[in-house]
């Protein structure tokens, strides 16, 4: 069996750092908003690019509270894709504001910015882009967009952290990044967390309220906030892990290189496309093949941890049916959710789980077109 991801490996090499933060913050007796809490947001600050951070106990509470902090409500609009995770619409519908689809680039699989400016309306007020599967958006053409239009722009770095567009880090461009920490995260935890960027004082403020009950000072509350803090053995263990993302992700990219040369002479396989000043991370290794589902079966038969992100679309999911969108409507979203499959990749998988991948998925397309 090759996996998807395996979080053992990982741990099989940092785990003695690991167990000894844990224990120090086991005996220390602060847990909740302490001192390594704030040495991380310190820390990813610097590491990001940006002058502040806030630590949040999830990817999606980032979203909700970025929409929140822009005051992003009841008869508000947000522009985002319909090929993300549901998390990036939920925090729209959260807030109550309404979620409003973009067709993708079939290359990048990211928001298509010239399909962007249709959808714009009176209503509008943000565009959420998604750097989806660690693959950074064309920020140039969303922020003059969101610049000549007076939008704020919340970027989805849930699967992109170190991503970076035109050596400028995502999450850096736009008003508020949103990060997620869950486990199989490129920074990942030992349990959710999340994390949001922002250069302004005012909207870290506010976002810091937020994230305890609306209020800066305890026990006095000025807004309706949540409960949404990164504790402070999840904090302890991302610093370790903090120390070597670059070199997860350079691992990653190597990874992805290797894939790309070992489908090189199968026309059958569409590797994925790096754009020109983009410095993809690679959470995801994602192929467009033909006769997808039927190949993802075999796949898992033959014991190769593939995985389909994400066979349905947003708009096309029965928890946006309300709105209104129908088949048809995104048509190079509704396209590649139909033949995209993500292939084993992680840093420590190995050249020879590489060519097993590579070889059975190739052996896997041959029978299906000869059973056609």
């Amino acid at each position: 069996m090759i996996p998807i991801l395996d979080s053992k490996r990982q741990y099989a090499t940092i785990g003695n750092e690991i167990e000894k933060v844990v224990c120090e913050v086991l005996r220390s007796g602060s847990y909740i908003l302490g001192p390594n809490c704030k040495a991380l947001e310190v820390e990813l600050a610097k590491y990001i690019g940006c002058n502040y951070t806030v630590a949040l106990n999830s990817g999606t509470d980032a979203l909700h509270l970025a929409l929140r902090a822009l005051d992003i409500g009841k008869g508000d609009e947000v522009i985002t894709t319909a090929f993300t995770f549901v998390a990036t619409t939920e925090a729209i519908g959260i807030v109550g504001a309404t979620p409003v689809f973009a067709d993708i680039d079939p290359d990048t699989f990211n928001i298509d910015p010239k399909k962007i400016e249709e959808r714009i309306t009176p209503k509008t007020k943000a565009i959420i882009p998604v750097h989806l599967y660690g693959q950074p958006c064309d920020m140039d053409a969303i922020m003059d967009i969101a610049k000549r239009y007076n939008l704020y722009v919340i970027e989805d770095c849930c699967q992109a952290i170190g991503a970076e567009y035109k050596g400028q880090k995502v999450g850096t461009f736009g008003d508020i990044g949103c990060y997620s920490f869950y486990p199989t995260k490129n920074l990942g935890g030992m349990g959710d967390g999340g994390l949001i960027t922002v250069n302004s004082e005012n909207l870290r403020n506010r976002i810091i309220a937020l994230r305890n009950h609306g209020g800066a000072i305890r026990y006095h509350h000025d807004e309706i906030g949540v409960n949404s803090r990164l504790d402070e053995i999840q904090a302890a263990i991302l610093r370790v892990k903090l120390n070597y993302i670059d070199d997860w992700n350079k691992q990653r990219r190597a990874h992805a290189k290797t894939y790309n040369e070992l489908f090189a002479n199968c026309p059958d396989i569409q590797t994925p496309k790096e754009l020109p000043d983009t410095y993809c991370v690679y959470h995801q290794y994602t192929v467009k093949i033909p006769n997808r589902d039927n190949i993802h079966k075999m796949l898992q038969e033959a014991g190769i941890g593939a995985m389909l992100y994400y066979p349905i679309p947003l708009h096309l999911q029965k928890v946006h049916e309300h709105l209104g969108w129908s088949k048809g409507s995104l048509p190079n979203t509704e396209k590649d959710t139909e033949c995209v499959i993500s292939l084993p990749m992680f840093p420590e998988l190995t050249l020879e789980e590489q060519k097993t991948v590579a070889s059975t998925l190739i052996n896997c397309i041959e029978k299906s077109k000869a059973a056609v």
